[in-house]
């Protein structure tokens, strides 16, 4: 296949991986403010409403790729929490649960992928996460915060659209180990970051631009949540977040039975690792029991994968 011939389907092929590769099961950014201080024993409920937008998708080399015109998500999350009055290893023990509806709108230049069109669109829910352990500490009188999550696990519903590029159903695991930490060196400053690593199992049946199904193993992931604010009054913070992302290990295609130009663009495409960066402002308020924060965050140095920039709103009450 003449080298610019490939290059046109490796681009289709990378555009339509998901934004590029990996799992993508996290929604980047989610969390920013006072993200290790865990909330006391008891429930507490939580609201996030996401929206992302980018025109660009980026290569290997952070050239915008031609074939890509724009993607926009949004979704709704509900999340509960729950910590006990047990404590294991001096930390309170306790659960979460997430349930989220997300829409995706995904345009190309020219007609590609299984329906041979320009425009792929989905809303459904992809998975439920739950995690059955957690673990919260406050310590040096409340200057330190850690929260450890042995694993969220990222359950499918196997409800994917083995037809349409923009399908939010998955049918594979994500497997998700995570670890939050907020530093108050004064009752003003905070520090906080979350780190989380991410198994993908098997996707089975993921469709290529091609019209072709095949089945893969999207690579595992490294990622973070950082925020740092400043409380202008007691229940008034103003801060600013971001996050990076990179894909740490290729993705895994099953090859057998696959030839000619998919093949070469299936090899080609395992080893474009995804990774990028953002940052924005945010302000978070509390009143009582009832907390709300609003960030927004824009990408840069993307490769592998879309650059753009998303608003998140986030409310909580605690019961």
């Amino acid at each position: 296949m003449r080298p610019i011939i490939m290059g046109i389907f490796l681009s289709f092929f990378i555009v339509a991986q998901s934004f590029a590769g990996g799992g993508k099961a996290y929604p980047l950014g989610a969390e920013g403010f006072l993200i290790g201080a865990a909330p006391p024993p008891g429930l507490t409920v939580l609201n996030y409403a996401y929206f992302y937008h980018a025109n660009e998708m980026k290569d290997a080399n952070g050239d915008s790729l031609a074939v890509f015109d724009k993607v926009s998500v949004w979704a709704e999350v509900l999340r509960f929490i729950y910590f006990s009055e047990k404590k294991i290893l001096g930390g309170n023990y306790g659960q979460h649960f997430f349930v989220l509806y997300v829409h995706t709108d995904l345009d190309f230049v020219a007609p590609v992928g299984p329906q041979n069109k320009k425009s792929y669109s989905d809303g459904n829910i992809p998975y439920l996460i739950y995690s059955p352990f957690l673990l919260s500490w406050h310590l040096k009188q409340g200057k330190l915060h850690v929260v450890l999550d042995v694993a969220d696990l990222y359950i499918p519903l196997s409800n994917e659209e083995k037809d349409n590029l923009a399908s939010v159903g998955r049918n594979f695991w994500t497997i998700e180990p995570v670890l939050a930490v907020t530093y108050m060196p004064t009752t003003r400053l905070a520090a906080s970051l979350k780190l989380m690593y991410d198994f993908n199992t098997k996707q089975e049946d993921y469709p290529t631009p091609q019209g072709v199904n095949i089945d893969r193993t999207p690579g595992q992931e490294f990622h973070f949540d950082w925020c740092v604010s400043y409380a202008v009054k007691a229940n008034l913070r103003i801060g600013v977040s971001g996050y990076y992302y990179r894909q740490v290990k290729d993705d895994k295609f099953d090859l057998e039975g696959v030839s000619g130009p998919l093949k070469e663009a299936l090899q080609a495409a395992a080893d474009a690792q995804s990774r990028v960066w953002a940052i924005g402002p945010g302000v978070w308020y509390q009143k009582d029991k009832l907390f709300i924060s609003l960030r927004s965050q824009f990408e840069f140095a993307a490769r592998e994968m879309t650059e753009g920039y998303n608003i998140w709103f986030k409310l909580g009450y605690i019961f």
